[in-house]
């Protein structure tokens, strides 16, 4: 019999645990409401300032799509670039095709050939004014 008692003592303690904690969350549930209901302006603003944070910090914010659209504007501009030189190089390979003065200039300045019976003087390099006055000081 004394079993028995223990047991319905330790069940009745257990329920009556378990009711102060249903009242004790209770309790602080409702404190939460008021809290929130109490702070909820304060709490808005909070979470628009980390919106507002978000936006122009984040991953994909403000600042990055700044930083993104700079860089696509930098490779547009060299699409640019490399298209103009494509067009450059596609006319002289045109001309290269086409025309034999480009061919025999080309021939000439480059390969150093001449037509049949021409005699090819070749030059130094001409010295600038600017490069004696470094020679002469280096000696």
């Amino acid at each position: 019999m004394k079993s028995k008692g223990l047991k319905s003592k330790e069940l009745k303690s257990k329920e009556l645990k378990s009711k102060k904690l249903r009242r004790s969350s209770n309790i602080s549930l409702s404190n939460i409401d008021a809290y929130v209901r109490k702070n909820a302006r304060q709490i808005l603003i909070l979470a628009l300032f980390a919106l507002l944070v978000h936006d122009i910090f984040g991953a994909h914010g403000f600042i990055a799509m700044r930083r993104t659209q700079k860089e696509i504007d930098r490779v547009r501009e060299q699409i640019g670039k490399l298209n103009n030189e494509n067009k450059s190089l596609s006319n002289q390979v045109n001309s290269l095709k086409t025309d034999p003065k480009a061919i025999e200039r080309i021939a000439r300045e480059e390969m150093g050939l001449a037509r049949p019976g021409e005699i090819i003087y070749k030059l130094p390099d001409s010295a600038k004014p600017g490069d004696a006055q470094k020679s002469d000081s280096q000696k």
